[in-house]
């Protein structure tokens, strides 16, 4: 069994997954580890360009399955590790936060993951704002036990044995609370440290244009299709107190129930209005934006209507094989000592260099 495994989860990154295999390979030089890139069926060049690296590289079958949650899935069912990292393929790891992550692991037994600090590259737009801002409000001295590990981390393969499957394959977004909540559950316990894990490089888009992109990913499924997960998991008592948007949703459903009836006594058009800027309004003097408070009014209303979607959808079995394709394997051994066939011209053509290469000296 390898020491790690390292599970790069990608769609359509061709412009940012060079930097992620780079980083991923340096991280496990110290240990015998592999980096398996779990593709969603890209369309551009991102398969391409990670099968000129000492990687694994699956591709999912059929792109109708994209989910957030496949992803780890996918590459959970190829590894091999002791430990498995979760990486974005718009992410740049931090090689310290893993010997960091491994000691803690290898320590404390009781231990299932170890997260750290996302540093944001881009926050052109108001969802980046607010997600620096939540871990800001989050983030402690030294480590801290945390309910999920947002934005990946290192976990224990025992632990995610013990439960059953890596990530739930039906969820368009969060998949690591409902990873965190099963293993909570479990009697596990998740650490965040306050060191930097990775760089992530999100998207170039302004915030209408990300909100857009949200709505057509079918983002806003993703508290029904929690709601049933912590159903089928039993924790949707832990899920209403801890994940605030899925009540929400709720809320927002109870909240124009209440004005429709209120309407219908005096004043309809008018009582309707007022419902409708209320709550802007309130969130525009919290947040002391009125763009942000609208942005959150909106996201609240996408959510509320796509969580009676996503709780009617129909669900596989998290623990069902993924189909997909290894498109690329290697023998990291070879590689490392240049007897396999990567290592003559990897990358060359694009300007991309593996680590374990040695460089043009213009290039260094």
């Amino acid at each position: 069994m390898s020491k790690i495994s390292i599970i790069i989860k990608t769609l359509n990154e061709a412009t940012n997954i060079a930097r992620a295999v780079q980083s991923a390979l340096a991280a496990i030089a110290d240990y015998e580890g592999e980096v398996i890139v779990a593709d969603s069926a890209s369309t551009d060049e991102t398969v391409a360009i990670a099968r000129q690296f000492p990687t694994s590289v699956v591709v999912l079958e059929s792109a109708s399955q994209r989910r957030c949650g496949v992803g780890p899935q996918l590459g959970y069912q190829y590894c091999k590790g002791e430990y498995i990292y979760i990486l974005d393929g718009d992410m740049e790891l931090d090689a310290g936060f893993i010997r960091k992550a491994v000691d803690i692991l290898d320590r404390q037994h009781d231990v299932a993951g170890v997260g750290g600090y996302i540093h944001e590259m881009r926050t052109d737009n108001l969802e980046l704002k607010g997600r620096v801002k939540r871990f800001q409000r989050a983030r402690r001295k030294d480590k801290l036990d945390v309910d999920c590990l947002n934005g990946g981390g290192l976990y224990r393969r025992v632990a995610i044995s013990q439960i059953g499957y890596l990530s739930d394959r039906n969820l368009h977004a969060f998949e690591e609370y409902d990873l965190g909540a099963r293993l909570r559950g479990a009697g596990w316990r998740l650490v965040l440290l306050e060191d930097k894990a990775v760089d992530h490089y999100s998207y170039v888009m302004g915030t209408w244009s990300l909100l857009w992109h949200r709505v057509l990913s079918g983002r806003f499924l993703s508290c029904g299709e929690l709601f049933r997960a912590a159903m089928a998991g039993q924790y949707v008592g832990r899920l209403l107190r801890e994940v605030r948007i899925v009540p929400l949703s709720i809320g927002v459903w109870v909240y124009w129930a209440l004005a429709i009836v209120l309407a219908q006594s005096a004043l309809p058009a008018l009582t309707l209005l007022v419902a409708l800027g209320i709550p802007v309004i309130a969130m525009a003097v919290r947040t002391k934006s009125l763009n942000l408070g609208l942005f959150s009014v909106i996201t609240w209303h996408l959510s509320a209507g796509g969580f009676v979607v996503g709780v009617l959808r129909s669900r596989c079995s998290p623990n069902a094989v993924i189909a997909s394709r290894l498109v690329h394997s290697v023998d990291r051994d070879a590689a490392d000592t240049g007897r396999g066939p990567l290592y003559a011209g990897a990358g060359l053509e694009s300007g991309i260099y593996p680590v374990w290469s040695k460089q043009p000296a213009a290039q260094r």
